[in-house]
Parts: C-alpha cells; sequence; structure tokens
C-alpha cells in the first residue's frame, strides 16, 4: 500500500509543495567526494585505471577495454530476432521523433546590407553512456545513439560495464544493438570511471589495448579521444561524475533514479495506474512512484491492485522497496486544479494523465520530462517504441531542463555579414554605445574603416 500525503483544503505554494511531496533523496555532492579520485586516476593513469576500476566497481578486470569488431558482428549474428525486430522498430520510431526536433537555418535582413544568420552545427564526438546495473538497456543505447546520429554527430562513442558473465565485455544485448546502429567505438567501462574516459580521454596501458587500436584503424598511443559531449542515463556517481567533468565536456543533464507520476480522477481504470506505477518500481529500490489523485476511491482501489500484483513480479522484492520507500506515495488534493499545480511542483519524469479529458488536463502541465496521455499511453511505450526520448530529467529538473533531444548535440552558431555601407549607417550609434561603456577602442574598430 502507497503512503498517503492528503492535501484536500490546503494552499499551498509551489515550494511548500515541495517539502511535503514524495522525493528520492539524491546526495549528488557527497557523492562527488568518493568519484574526484576515480577521475584523477582515469586521468593520470589512462587504461591501467580502467581496468583497475572495472575489476573493483564491476567484478571483473577487462581484457579489451575497446570491444573488438569481431564481439559486436558476433553479438548481432547472435541476438534473438525477436529482439532485433524489436530495436529496428524502435530506431525507426526514433529517427522519425527525433528528426521532427531538427532547427531549421534562418538568414534575417537586420537592416539594408547587414544579415545574422542563425547556423546550426553539431558537434563533432560524442560519448554516450549505457548503465548495465540491475538490467540490461539497449533501448539506451537507441535513445542516445539515434539522437546524436539524426543531429549530424560524425563520431558516437558507447561505454558501457564490463560484464563478469560476458568475459569482461558489456552485455552482448547492449553489443547488438550498437551493432545495429553502426557504431563500432564501444567500451568496457562502466560507472565514473566512464565519464572521466570520455571527458579526458585515455591512453593504451598494454599490447591487447594498441592491437584494438590498431584494429580500429587507429594509431598511437590514444585508447580513447575526448568527446565534446557526454550523455545517458546512470546511478548517482554516473550524475556526480558529470557534474564534475561539465565544463570540460558537455551534458546532457545528471539524470537520478527514475521516477513516474500519474495524475488521475475517478475514471481511471485502477489496474492501469497500479500497473504503471509498477512498471517503474522494477527497475530500482530507490525508484519513485507517485500517484496524484482528487479519488479516495481511486486510490483505495489502486492499493488493492497493487498488493495483489506485486507477489506475482519477477522483481517483487526491489518492487515493494520501492513503492514503500519515501519516494513513494499517494497525493489526496481536493480537484483537478490542485492535482495540476502538485504535478508542476513535482515535476516528474514520467507524467501520465488518467483523467477525463486527458489531452486538456496535459496541455496544463508546465513541468514534466514526458507526458503521457489517456490509457493506451503508458512510460513503458516511451521507454521503447512511441519516438520519444527516454533519457529525460529527474528530481524535479523538468522545471528547468528538457529530455535528452537533438539540441544537446547541436551548438548555436550566428554569423554576421555587414557590407560598407550597413557598417557606417550603425557607426554613430555603435560609438555612442561603447563611449558609454569607456571602451574607446571598440567605437576605433569600427571609424577607423571610414
Amino acid at each position: 500500500m502507497l503512503k498517503r500525503i492528503d492535501l484536500r483544503g490546503q494552499t499551498l505554494s509551489p515550494a511548500e509543495l515541495a517539502t511535503v511531496l514524495p522525493r528520492a533523496a539524491l546526495d549528488v555532492e557527497g557523492a562527488m567526494a568518493q568519484i574526484r579520485p576515480v577521475l584523477e586516476d582515469v586521468r593520470s593513469r589512462g587504461a591501467a585505471a580502467l581496468r583497475d576500476l572495472g575489476e573493483r566497481f564491476d567484478g571483473v578486470r577487462p581484457e579489451h577495454l575497446r570491444v573488438p569488431a569481431a564481439a559486436l558482428r558476433d553479438a548481432l549474428a547472435d541476438l534473438d530476432p525477436a529482439v532485433r525486430e524489436a530495436l529496428e522498430i524502435s530506431i525507426a520510431h526514433n529517427r522519425a521523433g527525433h528528426t521532427a526536433q531538427l532547427p531549421r537555418e534562418t538568414t534575417t535582413e537586420i537592416t539594408g546590407g547587414g544579415v545574422v544568420r542563425q547556423r546550426w552545427v553539431p558537434v563533432r564526438r560524442v560519448g554516450l553512456y549505457v548503465p548495465g546495473g540491475l538490467a540490461v538497456y539497449p533501448s539506451s543505447v537507441v535513445m542516445n545513439a539515434v539522437a546524436a546520429q539524426v543531429a549530424g554527430v560524425e563520431e558516437l562513442v558507447i561505454a558501457s560495464p564490463p560484464q563478469k558473465d560476458f568475459g569482461g565485455l558489456p552485455h552482448p544485448v547492449i553489443l547488438a544493438a550498437c551493432a545495429l546502429l553502426d557504431v563500432d567505438e564501444v567500451y568496457a567501462v562502466g560507472g565514473a570511471q566512464a565519464v572521466a574516459m570520455l571527458a579526458y580521454g585515455a591512453q593504451v596501458e598494454n599490447d591487447v589495448d594498441r592491437a584494438d587500436v590498431a584494429a580500429a584503424g587507429t594509431a598511437g598511443e590514444t585508447l580513447c579521444e575526448a568527446v565534446d559531449v557526454v550523455t545517458g542515463p546512470g546511478n548517482i556517481y554516473v550524475a556526480a561524475a558529470k557534474r564534475a567533468v561539465m565544463g570540460t565536456v558537455g551534458i546532457d543533464a545528471e539524470a537520478g533514479t527514475t521516477e513516474i507520476a500519474v495524475l488521475a480522477d475517478a475514471t481511471a481504470e485502477p489496474a492501469y495506474v497500479a500497473v504503471d506505477l509498477m512498471s517503474q518500481a522494477e527497475h530500482d529500490p530507490a525508484a519513485a512512484s507517485v500517484l496524484i489523485t482528487d479519488s479516495p476511491e481511486l486510490a483505495d482501489a489502486v492499493d488493492r491492485e497493487i498488493d495483489r500484483r506485486v507477489p506475482a513480479t519477477k522483481h517483487a522484492e526491489r518492487m515493494r522497496s520501492a513503492l514503500s520507500g519515501p519516494q513513494s506515495g499517494t497525493v489526496l488534493v481536493t480537484d483537478l486544479d490542485q492535482a495540476v499545480a502538485v504535478a508542476d511542483a513535482y515535476g516528474a519524469e514520467h507524467l501520465e494523465i488518467q483523467t477525463a479529458d486527458a489531452a486538456d488536463v496535459a496541455g496544463r502541465i508546465r513541468n514534466a520530462g514526458a507526458i503521457f496521455v489517456g490509457p493506451y499511453s503508458p512510460v513503458p511505450l516511451g521507454d521503447y517504441l512511441a519516438g520519444s526520448n527516454h533519457v529525460l530529467p529527474t528530481g524535479g529538473t523538468a522545471r528547468f531542463a528538457s529530455g535528452l533531444n537533438v539540441m544537446a548535440f547541436i551548438k548555436s552558431v550566428q554569423v554576421i555579414d555587414y557590407d560598407e555601407t550597413a557598417l557606417k549607417e550603425l557607426a554613430g550609434p555603435l560609438t555612442a554605445l561603447a563611449t558609454s561603456e569607456d571602451l574607446p577602442a571598440h567605437a576605433e574598430a569600427v571609424n577607423a574603416r571610414f
């Protein structure tokens, strides 16, 4: 049974709501103290540190840090045909969804003879992190890689933890997804050390590394060249590492543990609400599942469904921990107006709307990573096949952050092109502004031309 938070009859500000709503504790700052030595170790010792850290944190010392091309080919050849078909559908849907995000270049005539062009330029090289903890996430390969490919990125690098059961390589389904997307630079490196490798680069350690690098057509002592942007979900240590390297590279966001909020009224089907809350609780004992409703009867019915269904699930213990934790619960509200206010204050990673006139309610929401409208748009659809991205802001950061999209990999470059006449017409006003700021050389840079 989900714990209850009764807000009926209360009028609370967004700041006050933030103090009473369920929320997973995410001490990124505390985790940074633990990951800083990891980052420095990788920065100074390169591949040698990556092997030591793989043995320490993943329980296996990878022989091949760069995954050999043969392992990628073999993984794709051995992939379950049903899984391959599903991944191909996901790739196609995500290409369509992300292509719609591409910005258009524009040219604006500011004055006669003076134009500003808005260019959108993809970064050259990106590092994509794919977790490998309690579950296997080939879908995260798709979400990261497709967005970068559609953006026009030239070089894609994927890092995923080495697996003891697979000879120190990432999970074969992860490798198969990489092969399916023609990503051939893949590393068996996980956690904060993967973020460090991507941000700082890494030097080879031994002849195995040299052979793997040579086989990939790259000469020299560099195992992995540093990237321009690092994206992808991960645990708190990955989030802390991304915060630490931000500025050295760009990052998408500090993604925390997954969360779902379901905004529902008395018209919602309790079983649908229950299984959707359970679907995210399946990820992690720290996952957050929150129901926001003005119907105590629905809340009771959802509790009964959860109590009946959880024992029959594969990950029942993990799910119970998540649903009973301080990050999960049912929030009772007076009406839909208050429900919308609560949803906005919570800023869920995933927000489902299961109400009468769900589309209208969805249109009133300001803060959410992604919004799933109606009874037939459950969050797992977005996790895999909807054509949206499942790398989304968590921990309330949807107030100011967006989900992963092509803009994570594209820079805006303004191109200014004025002729002599256009510049001369603006010389006077420019001189006035430069003089007011006590920057006379700025004015001289214009006036010297005339």
